[in-house]
């Protein structure tokens, strides 16, 4: 059985929130989208992007007969496949609405989604938006980021002194929405029983390290009560930013 709950929060800075999220056990999709972009905009992706994702998920699982606008990987299972197509139509979709008006012209959004099957999970994700895993006392992340950030530390090997005053530390480098194609990250790995599953947006990662979001994850095992107890750390310690925190328990067999 999965348990879930999702809670947002604009934070205490800005006026609107960007962040939007989806945790629906019915289909087993859970995903967290941060969006950007001037005036709305970026609350408009950021919805594009959860809402297309929902469709495509929902009617691939009652109807199984749909086409693959995107190809097939054959490295991925169906359900892979369903969850990467789904992404790639919140793409198309936050691109094509970005052309219809001057206000949405350059907005974008990143995406962290999970879907479940059994004890199988398949992980896709766009942008800075994360993913952590805890087992066995455990945090483990499992997205890595698409940001200057992370190229600075995988690539150019930069120390996290070096990247913390790096002015341009915070630049994505692929985002939902700024092309007509985006490239997808996929992984599919097993879950085991009693592992907790972190979807975030910057605003709660960028805030609490792995050490404050191992401890509460561990310290409140209720799903609902430890997204709650995230957030409000993350706002209490100084985010500036629309905080998200969406936690999936895998408890028994799904």
């Amino acid at each position: 059985m999965i348990r879930a709950c999702g809670v947002s929060d604009a934070g205490p800075v800005r006026r609107t929130n960007e962040d939007a999220f989806v945790s629906a056990p019915d289909v087993q999709l859970f995903a967290v989208s941060d969006g950007m972009g001037g005036q709305k905009a970026g609350e408009v992706a950021s919805q594009l992007t959860i809402d297309a994702m929902t469709a495509f998920i929902r009617r691939s699982a009652e109807d199984i007969d749909f086409t693959w606008p995107f190809g097939i990987d054959q490295t991925l299972s169906i359900n892979g496949n369903r969850l990467r197509t789904a992404i790639n139509l919140a793409n198309r979709r936050v691109f094509r609405t970005a052309e219809t008006s001057d206000d949405y012209s350059g907005m974008g959004a990143t995406i962290v989604a999970v879907l479940v099957n059994g004890s199988g999970v398949s992980i896709g994700h766009v942008g800075d938006s994360r993913l952590y895993a805890l087992a066995n006392g455990v945090l483990e992340q499992l997205t890595v980021d698409d940001s200057l950030a992370a190229v600075l530390t995988h690539e150019a090997g930069l120390g996290t002194e070096a990247i913390a005053h790096h002015p341009m530390k915070n630049v994505l480098t692929n985002v939902l929405g700024a092309r007509e194609s985006v490239q997808v990250h996929m992984t599919e790995r097993t879950l085991a029983p009693g592992e907790v599953l972190l979807l975030c947006s910057d605003g709660l990662h960028g805030t609490l390290n792995d050490a404050a979001l191992r401890d509460i994850l561990m310290t409140v095992p209720d799903v609902d009560e430890a997204a709650q107890r995230l957030v409000t750390t993350a706002i209490e310690r100084g985010s500036r930013d629309n905080v998200t925190a969406l936690v999936v328990r895998l408890e028994g067999s799904a």
